[in-house]
């Protein structure tokens, strides 16, 4: 089958058939008559001519972090919901939480036939800067705030400042931060800050420094939790900066017979499947990764229509759900 077979089946010109397969303006009659003849042959558009043709693959590279973070899939099912109904693929890189291997997948879509990418950031070296705004297609930054690229990103400070003011007003005196490595700007830096910004404006200046940098996850949280409670304990809050880390200082603390919520208030981030499974269910950050991802896969279809167009960046809220870590119920 060719596209001219296809337009005599379905009663239109070949131009028709080709708008309708590069997602060109079409009448909803035109476009049914189309679609039912593919469907019916099983016709399928030979794609090195396509990208020959067009210039364009069609096909958009990820760069995610880590497939087996349930935030990383939210986000990734947003990229493609919007993606899949403009006729693209996604093409997805798991750099395994090494920012080499990111590097690594930048070069290659770059040298690759992919018409953009988008890049769930963790950390940002001047290798990572200079190849996103050198690259020769357009590229999204996803979870961090870059000056000059489109991005979306969350509001890490506030929400953290929230979240510890939680526990504060439930009169909280002595707390602790399990956190990301500060590399990480995010989830690192700014959900730091949000923290000891929240406990100084208390009067709580020396609770500041009781924190650790820990990896996501529940055996650091669990070993961070260890190493606060026999520098600084016992405690009577622990804010952490992820689900995983909750998980594990929870399993610290009921090792040492330590009851959560009666004698500390715990806290994580993500509302993922973990913090409504544990016993208590963790009081939780819920960020909205599914429409960063949507976000994301818009501002890239923008560059790709008008490259000359200025960068956005998109800052996306958060809500805070109160469970039994912190003597609540789960909504």
């Amino acid at each position: 089958m060719n596209i001219s077979e296809i337009a005599k089946l379905a009663g239109v010109s070949p131009s028709a058939v080709s708008r309708y397969l590069n997602n060109g303006y079409l009448s909803a009659e035109k476009k049914e008559a189309i679609r039912r003849v593919i469907e019916e042959t099983g016709y399928r558009p030979l794609v090195q001519a396509q990208i020959l043709r067009t210039r364009k693959s069609k096909t958009v590279g990820v760069i995610i972090p880590n497939i087996e973070s349930f935030s990383i899939s939210s986000v990734v099912s947003g990229i493609d919901s919007v993606l899949e109904e403009q006729g693209f693929q996604i093409l997805l890189a798991d750099a395994h939480n090494l920012p080499s291997k990111e590097l690594v997948y930048l070069d290659t879509f770059d040298d690759q036939r992919v018409d953009g990418v988008i890049l769930l950031a963790t950390v940002f070296t001047a290798r990572h800067i200079t190849m996103i705004k050198k690259s020769r297609v357009p590229v999204v930054v996803v979870g961090q705030q870059l000056a000059g690229v489109p991005c979306v990103y969350h509001d890490d400070y506030h929400a953290f400042y929230d979240v510890t003011s939680l526990v504060l007003e439930q009169g909280c005196q002595r707390l602790g931060y399990i956190g990301a490595p500060p590399q990480d700007k995010a989830a690192g830096q700014a959900r730091s800050r949000g923290y000891q910004d929240a406990v100084r404006d208390a009067g709580l200046e020396d609770q500041a420094s009781h924190t650790a940098a820990a990896s996501f996850t529940i055996a650091s949280g669990r070993e961070k939790a260890q190493e606060l409670w026999e520098r600084w304990g016992p405690l009577d809050a622990l804010v952490c900066a992820a689900d995983a880390l909750a998980v594990g200082a929870l399993q610290y603390l009921r090792s040492q017979n330590i009851a959560v919520p009666q004698q500390v208030r715990l806290t994580g981030q993500g509302a993922s499947s973990l913090s409504e499974v544990s016993v208590p269910s963790i009081t939780t950050i819920r960020y909205f990764y599914q429409e960063s991802g949507a976000n994301a896969a818009a501002l890239l279809l923008e560059q790709l229509k008008d490259p000359s167009s200025p960068a956005k960046e998109i800052k996306l809220g958060y809500t805070i759900v109160a469970c039994g870590s912190t003597g609540q119920e789960r909504p």
